[in-house]
């Protein structure tokens, strides 16, 4: 129970850290000159990951860890850091446009346009895996496929894709 009580409390820390450096690049963006976009849904993408952590810890930490899930999972994050430290300071969990900045082509961006989609997908899928919770790992998966299906949109958008 132990590793499962770990592994959430990382998770968790993890994304409290996000939301604190993802409101200090959008300060610093903002000021540079930046514009927010489709603010609308971002409510529900913090509800929705809120959510998901909550299912988590209260049906989670109980039941053994499965090996293959959780060595997925840790191999998300290193996908995580590389997108993160691929954007820098340019890097939130917004939609932020900065006007005349080029878009990212290096890091993941070389080979995919939202990588770090891809990667909360498989979050959300892998990681009730962990704790062998195939339902919750279903139901949050289509309920953040169709956020991320209108967040997609809006970006690809905002960005002139």
């Amino acid at each position: 129970m132990w590793l499962g009580v770990a592994l959430l409390a990382f998770v968790t820390l993890q994304r409290l850290a996000e939301l604190a450096l993802s409101q200090h690049n959008t300060k610093r963006l903002l000021a540079r000159g930046a514009y927010e976009v489709a603010r609308g849904h971002y409510p529900f993408i913090v509800t929705l990951h809120a959510l998901w952590l909550a299912v988590l810890w209260l049906f989670g930490p109980g039941p053994p860890i499965e090996i293959i899930p959780m060595i997925l999972f840790l191999l998300l994050q290193l996908g995580r850091i590389w997108v993160i430290s691929t954007l820098g300071d340019r890097w939130t969990t917004r939609i932020i446009v900065l006007p005349g900045a080029p878009l990212v082509k290096s890091g993941p961006y070389r080979w995919l346009n939202h990588p770090n989609y891809l990667i909360v997908i498989g979050e959300f899928a892998v990681l009730p895996l962990v704790f062998d919770l195939p339902v919750i790992a279903i139901v949050f998966s289509v309920l953040n496929g169709l956020l991320l299906w209108v967040r997609i949109r809006d970006e690809n958008e905002a960005l002139g894709r």
